[in-house]
């Protein structure tokens, strides 16, 4: 990774209202980021799963479901992997090349299932906290405005149960525009 280098990532998407204002945003800013995709919503939202891919975008694996690792069985939870990257390559016709695993929760049998479907798992080292009590758009934009080269950036463009993509697309504009005056460079994982 490259010192000047921000890895910008999305989890818990499609999302109908929030995934196409998130992908305006990057578009405006010629920015390109990594969608961690939950399978379930790919299949409710193909061709917006399509958008995402088309637009040059990688499109990673978040399960299924986003069911919480920890609290299922290996046999359940090797299927979420598996059938999260199934339902993707499904839409897309390619295999996503990523998985995160939801609630940054790593689990061995999961991670082993991911590097059997050809999956780099890729967790992140600076959330934005867009969900929760704290995910107002204030708080997410100062802890956005701590981030250095190098960084792996969490962010939600799906709203799931707690997430706040309402705040974050407030300030995403600014913080792309700011990235370039910072010296630093938006880019793809490297594979």
């Amino acid at each position: 990774m490259c010192a000047n280098r921000v890895y910008l990532t999305f989890d818990d998407g499609p999302d109908p209202e929030w995934t196409p204002r998130v992908l305006d945003a990057l578009e405006k800013e010629g920015v390109k980021a990594t969608f961690f995709a939950i399978g379930r919503q790919a299949q409710r939202f193909p061709d917006l799963m399509r958008r995402v891919h088309d637009a040059g975008h990688a499109v990673g694996n978040h399960t299924f479901s986003h069911r919480h690792p920890w609290f299922m069985s290996q046999r359940a939870a090797r299927a979420q992997v598996r059938d999260g990257a199934n339902a993707i390559s499904d839409v897309l016709g390619v295999q996503p090349g990523f998985y995160r695993p939801p609630h940054g929760r790593e689990r061995a049998c999961m991670s082993d299932e991911a590097h059997r479907c050809g999956e780099q798992v890729v967790l992140w080292n600076v959330s934005a906290i867009d969900w929760g009590p704290l995910g107002a758009a204030e708080g997410i934009e100062k802890r956005l405005d701590a981030v250095k080269g190098g960084d792996i950036v969490l962010m939600h463009d799906g709203q799931n149960k707690h997430n706040r993509p309402d705040q974050l697309v407030q300030i995403l504009p600014v913080f792309l525009r700011n990235l370039s005056d910072r010296g630093l460079r938006p880019a793809l994982l490297p594979a």
